[in-house]
This record gives structure tokens, sequence and C-alpha cells, in this order.
């Protein structure tokens, strides 16, 4: 089944350090285009490159943002939303 997704830019803002050594570090991504109140994300700092080896994000790195969802989850843009009828 074939998802709908979107990407957005961002930038890394700051690597949250653990307060626990068994705790992940965090990465604090600041998307660009989303609501004042809830552009920061904050993921654990671990992702993977091309040959499966762990790696980190940088502060200050762009990365991008994409939120898919599978084709049932969504509707067209223009079409209004199901309301539950009254009877």
């Amino acid at each position: 089944m074939k998802k709908r997704k979107i990407k957005r830019p961002g930038k890394v803002q700051k690597i949250i350090k653990p307060l626990m050594p068994e705790q992940p570090e965090k990465a604090e991504i600041v998307v660009e285009g989303a609501d004042h109140l809830y552009r920061e994300i904050r993921i654990e700092n671990r992702l993977e490159d091309e040959q499966g080896n762990e790696v980190k994000l940088k502060e200050g790195a762009d990365v991008d943002i994409v939120v898919e969802a599978d084709a049932d989850a969504t509707m067209p843009a223009d079409s209004p939303s199901k309301k539950p009828k009254r009877g």
C-alpha cells in the first residue's frame, strides 16, 4: 500500500546530554513552518548511515522531517470531514 507523505525542513537547535548515563542523548529539532508553540521536537539522537553504522546529528545540522500515513488514514484535502448523523 502506498503511503501519503509530506516533508518539512528543520534544523538541529541543540543536542541534549542525558542526566543519567543509561538515558539516550536527544536532538532538539526546530520544524520550519510549524506553529510557534509546537515547532520543536526532541528525538533520540541515533540514526543509521547507508552501511547500517550508528551516527549522530550535529548541532546546527539541516534535516528533513517526513510524516507518512497509510492511504486509508487520509482523505482528500477539499472534502468536508465526516460528522456523525443525529437521529
